[in-house]
């Protein structure tokens, strides 16, 4: 048989966790692994909405080599959510493994070709005995920073340690986790409740990420959304020590180095033509990702503050919760800045005009950020948002999080003056630049991140 005819018999399943960015995420190592490998078979499991927002909405370009197939939500039928966020993640993951073995059983029939690997988001926890029972290699996705990859792997001796401090945020939650190379500037604050469950009753979410660190050995390979560059070394080596083969890609939601922006006229939001008439790096682009949002009494004092500054905006609000805005910005600011449900994030980050981006410090935003030299203000919402702000304010040094870790409207005049204003803001600006750089060397042709992806594709065609 050729290599060629083997190649052709070659079937990846990606596995996708439906929920804020992490199939976006997922979806970009997938287009880039097919364009890698263009004789491989590659099938892409998500929810129904997912496939259709990705491919129907934003008509999302993928290679040929991919075929898409949707998985069952877990809801049932007539179900009346309880208002608890986590619901819908606890609903699908019971629903799991068996309802991507059915995507599965159906990729199978229909390409006739059994899967020889499993990429799936390192949350699937479940992949890995699904991976062994098929003879197929394993290889989870880490969406987050390494730092919480460490967090998870560590969870056990976190909560062996920390289980006594719960809700104490007076006293434990500020203790720090020297205990862990390459943690010691995170506090238990930053932990989230998956890691560290303040609660007594365990989500099922929660119990599902508490194997993450037991099964992680068992996979052939381990995907990271990062830049070997951008490690503290301590903790570099503590987690290749455990896993030797940690690869670091690079961003998977930002092409790197960006390309240059596309005619502003060929943005139907509209963001672009805006951004061109507003001067070099004084726009704030406020956004919060797709699946947090902060209380409705932050959005107003947020709101009340961009209009107060008089400073240049754009901020991407769903229509959902433009009820909390105060009565008329919308009107009183339509000279002064842009509202829209919806932004081309990295486009928007790349142009000359956009001066700092207020996030929730979404992993993907913030990469974004960096790839672009935007500094940020960071408001933190659940999971790894806090540990992700820490980061950026105290190890990396550009962004600052907002005073008391709400929205007031002073709290916002101050942070948008410092960033924007102050020697402070100018020396953020001057640190993301050289981020920035240490990803463009990472993703040059002889960079970590291009060596790591090239090591991926190799394993990926010996499985």
């Amino acid at each position: 048989m050729s290599v060629t005819q083997s190649l052709k018999e070659k079937h990846v399943a990606v596995l996708a966790f439906p929920f804020g960015s992490h199939d976006l995420t997922i979806l970009g190592l997938a287009c880039k692994l097919a364009r890698a490998a263009p004789n491989v078979q590659f099938s892409f499991f998500t929810m129904p909405k997912s496939n259709h927002s990705k491919f129907s909405t934003f008509k999302f370009d993928v290679p040929n080599n991919i075929r898409t197939y949707d998985v069952e939500d877990g809801v049932p039928v007539n179900h009346v959510f309880s208002g608890n966020p986590v619901e819908r993640l606890d609903l699908f993951l019971k629903a799991t493994p068996g309802n991507f073995q059915k995507g599965l059983d159906a990729a199978v029939m229909e390409t006739g070709r059994k899967v020889n690997c499993l990429v799936t988001d390192m949350f699937l926890t479940f992949a890995v005995d699904m991976a062994e029972d098929m003879k197929a290699t394993w290889i989870p996705l880490c969406v987050s920073i390494p730092h919480n990859l460490s967090a998870h792997v560590y969870t056990d001796l976190i909560r062996r340690l920390f289980s006594h401090v719960g809700g104490d945020k007076n006293g434990g939650q500020h203790q720090t986790l020297e205990l862990i190379p390459g943690l010691s500037p995170m506090h238990v604050k930053d932990l989230s409740d998956e890691i560290l469950p303040r609660h007594s009753n365990e989500t099922f979410f929660s119990y599902t990420l508490s194997k993450i660190g037991c099964v992680l050995p068992r996979s052939t390979a381990i995907v990271m959304n990062f830049c070997q560059e951008l490690y503290p070394t301590p903790l570099f080596d503590d987690l290749k020590s455990m896993f030797p083969a940690l690869l670091n890609v690079g961003f998977l939601t930002q092409e790197l180095p960006p390309s240059p922006l596309p005619p502003s006229d060929s943005d139907t939001t509209g963001c672009l033509s805006w951004l061109d008439k507003q001067s070099s790096k004084s726009v704030v682009y406020i956004s919060f990702g797709t699946a947090a949002a902060p209380p409705g009494e932050e959005l107003k004092a947020l709101a009340e503050a961009i209009e107060e500054s008089d400073i240049p905006f754009i901020w991407s609000l769903n229509n959902d919760h433009k009820h909390h805005l105060p009565n008329g910005f919308p009107q009183r600011t339509n000279k002064q800045g842009k509202l829209v449900p919806w932004a081309p994030q990295a486009m928007v980050l790349g142009h000359a005009s956009t001066g700092v981006f207020v996030t929730h410090c979404g992993a993907n935003s913030v990469f974004e950020s960096i790839a672009n030299g935007v500094p940020m203000i960071c408001r933190p919402m659940f999971g790894d948002h806090w540990m992700i702000g820490r980061v950026v304010e105290e190890i990396w040094g550009v962004g600052v999080k907002v005073e008391g870790l709400v929205f007031t409207k002073s709290g916002v005049l101050e942070s948008l003056k410092l960033v924007l204003g102050h020697e402070q803001g100018r020396q953020m600006r001057e640190r993301i630049k050289a981020l920035r750089e240490l990803v463009l060397k990472a993703v040059a042709p002889s960079g970590s991140a291009s060596q790591d992806f090239k090591t991926l594709v190799e394993t990926i065609l010996n499985s």
